[in-house]
């Protein structure tokens, strides 16, 4: 016989049915709520409308890392409140970002390794506006020293990332971008010294571009640049934009002349969370001897205390990126990164020769002396049922991210589609991905696309 009755059984009872008991109303979007939450209930709710994000290991598009080690998510953990300025409260994590500093200084062939200059940043993008900032600066002094204007700053690059044409516009900085042109889709020598003159502030070569993945001609353009000299006497620096090839390069590809060896290159930015493997927000600046960062861009800070020097874009930010960086230095060495490199790039390599048995498709970049992946267009000389763009959400359906996109300025007539090789992008799930492009097409066969038709009644498919 039951002690209590049913009612006072209910009226009692925590209900323990999942999504009935937490959070019984709405809370507000897009205004402060106005009262507290408990706190299972609002992590339950973030947690479940972050379901409706993609699967980041099938975001083939980004060049940035989806897959970290264990330890790495532990040490995030543990310095979660360590804040990178602050070099006098936390000086050991200042310690690890100068231990990166010097090492990818060595890496990158510096010829003063143990005392040239370099920081960490919040990614490449700022990296690459410190580098861009650095070679304003002693452009500026240079002018200002031989008695000549220097209102008219310009750089010389090819069909770089977006964070250069930002560098452009906020600072006041003539973008002279080389156009892609008939089978050319980067910069060449020719191109560059077609551009120079007193004005230019520096050549911006990309290690790496991210429309095609290949790497530009740095060592080419550097003996260009050394003729120039000769011939007209203005020495024009040479930045590289290494976001994703300063991690790829040294490993797998060390015949190729890029980094501080050529004297022109005076700086290099990369991005540890992309081939770096450090997890997003983790950017690196190079320069290749103390004196190519100019002393009046440092700042010393005093206010938090002792006297720290800065030369960024960001003041505070964390400092878990930098110690998982090195935390990946010291785990990985030459041999690891060489290994995991050379992985993706068989993974790239495979899927770019899988692309090419299709028939269908015309490789830009065949996954072989660049960044790990491919890219390929439409061939010409078929008609096809479908676009690119059609292929790229045919594959959303089955949680794929597989951009299409067109070529910049003068080739934006040229359609491409591009996959990233990363750590985490397996043989397996590539494999995979093939047999889902695969059925993509066969569903194209049977379902023409509209916009595929059209063009085909107006004289077949063009890019």
């Amino acid at each position: 016989m039951s002690v209590h009755s049913k009612e006072e059984v209910f009226s009692n009872l925590d209900d323990e049915v999942f999504g009935t008991s937490f959070l019984p109303r709405p809370l507000p979007k897009y205004r402060f709520p106005g009262q507290e939450s408990d706190p299972t209930a609002a992590y339950q709710l973030v947690h479940d409308e972050l379901l409706l994000d993609g699967n980041s290991r099938q975001n083939l598009a980004t060049f940035c890392q989806t897959w970290v080690e264990p330890e790495v998510r532990k040490l995030m953990d543990e310095c979660i409140d360590k804040n990178m300025i602050d070099k006098d409260e936390y000086p050991q994590t200042a310690e690890i970002e100068s231990r990166c500093v010097h090492m990818l200084a060595d890496l990158w062939n510096s010829p003063d390794a143990a005392n040239t200059q370099g920081c960490s940043t919040t990614g490449s993008s700022e990296a690459a506006m410190l580098g861009g900032l650095a070679m304003k600066a002693r452009w500026r002094t240079k002018r200002q020293d031989a008695g000549k204007p220097s209102s008219k700053p310009n750089l010389i690059c090819g069909p770089v990332q977006i964070c250069w044409h930002k560098f452009a516009r906020y600072f006041d900085v003539e973008l002279r971008q080389i156009p892609c042109q008939g089978q050319r889709l980067h910069m060449s020598p020719e191109e560059v010294l077609k551009r120079c003159d007193e004005n230019t502030i520096g050549v911006v070569a990309t290690l790496g571009v991210t429309h095609t993945l290949q790497y530009e001609p740095v060592q080419a353009v550097c003996l260009a640049l050394d003729d120039f000299e000769e011939e007209r006497g203005l020495n024009i620096p040479v930045h590289v934009d290494a976001a994703s090839g300063g991690f790829i390069a040294p490993f797998i590809h060390r015949s190729v002349v890029w980094d501080f060896r050529l004297p022109r290159v005076k700086s290099i930015n990369a991005s540890g969370h992309k081939f770096g493997l450090a997890p997003l927000g983790c950017g690196w600046a190079i320069w290749r001897e103390t004196g190519d960062l100019p002393e009046e861009l440092i700042f010393r800070v005093k206010y938090l205390g002792g006297n720290m020097p800065t030369f960024a874009l960001n003041f505070s930010r964390p400092g878990g990126q930098v110690v998982a960086q090195y935390y990946n230095f010291v785990r990985l060495g030459r041999e690891g990164y060489t290994k995991i490199t050379q992985g993706c790039a068989d993974v790239g390599a495979w899927f770019a020769d899988e692309v090419k048995k299709l028939g269908m498709f015309e490789l830009i970049y065949d996954g072989r002396g660049g960044i790990p992946g491919c890219t390929w267009t439409l061939k010409k000389s078929q008609d096809h049922f479908f676009t690119l763009y059609d292929l790229a959400d045919r594959l959303r359906v089955k949680g794929w991210q597989v951009p299409a996109y067109p070529m910049p300025a003068k080739r934006s007539d040229l359609i491409v589609q591009r996959v990233l090789a990363r750590l985490g992008f397996s043989r397996d799930l590539a494999g995979l991905l093939m047999e889902d492009l695969q059925r993509a097409i066969k569903h194209f066969q049977t379902n023409p696309s509209p916009k595929s038709l059209s063009r085909q009644s107006a004289g077949g498919y063009h890019h």
